[in-house]
Parts: C-alpha cells; structure tokens; sequence
C-alpha cells in the first residue's frame, strides 16, 4: 500500500501536535501526504512543521490556488486515496454534517471521492453534547468512517472522553482503508 496519496486535514485543537507525529508515521511507510490546515489549526501548530514532514506545501485557502488552476480543492481530491480529518473539531463535525465548504479542509469533505476518516478531538463536555453526537451520528451515516476520542487527561486539565485517538491507531486504520479501497479509488 506504499506510495499512496493521503490528504490530512488539520483543524484547530491542542491535538493538532499528534497530527505531526501522524504525517510522519505515514510519510516514513512511503506514502505522499498533503496537509490541508484550517486558520484555526495555524494557532496550535505551524504550517512549516508538516511542510518539513512531508518535503510539501501546505494547503490553507480555498481561493489562492498553487497548484491546480481550478482550486486545491479540485487537484488535491483527484489525486487522493485517501482523506483523514484530525483532529476534527466541534466546529469541523458541525461542518461536515450539514455540508457546509467555508474552508479548504470542509471544501474537500466535499469533492473528494476516496474514503474519509474523521478523528475528533475536544473537551470532554463538548464531546458529551448532543448536539455533537447527532453531528458524528450524521458524519457516519454520510460515510465517513470516525475513530472515537479515547478517555483519558485532556490539556483542559479535565479526565473523560475526547483525547484524540493515537498516530499508531489511525494510521492502522489508514492502511486497512487502504487495503479495503485497492482498485476502488486509485488514481
């Protein structure tokens, strides 16, 4: 499954440090990874960080194209074999479930056609919200597959549920997608 294309969309979150070990982790198995950042994932982690990890540029605005003529959203989904969304934020999920495209990372939720993986991440009393619920219930029954926050301390200082999931763990699920979508989405 080496050599693949993978997008890994960065929204705003403390957990957005465990997103640099990710990109790592799948960059050093020999895939090619483009990061796609929200404005509010800038004020957690840099973009020159994963610009180093992956040897690319990172993505940020919908209508400053730098490679695709038609918009990044058009060039990086076409190539894509996959999409994983971490940490995904309350405000991603929301996004995501009533469709919403007001930024590169939500646009591509859109147009990509590979499958999709959403991680979440947030305060313990956000996940537990129903409003948040009823976005993940929606975001699953529209497809995407979500790796559940894990329990655990939270920078908030709090302990329960809504520790993002572990690198290891999401790039396991990365390459079983990858085995599962072999001839279904290669570019």
């Amino acid at each position: 499954m080496a050599g693949r294309e993978i997008l890994v969309g960065v929204t705003g979150g403390v957990a957005a440090y465990k997103v640099a070990d990710l990109v790592s982790k799948l960059v050093q198995s020999g895939h090619r990874v483009s990061v796609v950042m929200t404005s509010s994932a800038t004020q957690f982690i840099g973009p020159t960080t994963f610009e180093a990890l992956t040897g690319r540029p990172v993505y940020r605005e919908i209508f400053s194209p730098q490679e695709h003529h038609q918009g990044e959203h058009i060039g990086l989904a076409r190539r894509a074999h996959l999409y994983v969304i971490a940490p995904a934020s309350a405000d991603c999920l929301h996004k995501l479930a009533s469709g919403a495209a007001d930024d590169l990372v939500s646009l591509l939720a859109l147009t990509t056609t590979c499958p999709r993986i959403v991680v979440p991440a947030m305060n313990n009393e956000m996940w537990s919200k129903p409003a948040v619920q009823r976005n993940v219930t929606q975001v699953r029954e529209d497809g995407f597959h979500v790796i559940p926050p894990a329990d655990g301390w939270l920078s908030c200082g709090a302990v329960g549920p809504g520790r993002m999931a572990e690198p290891g763990a999401i790039r396991e699920v990365c390459e079983r997608l990858l085995g599962d979508s072999e001839g279904l989405c290669a570019r």
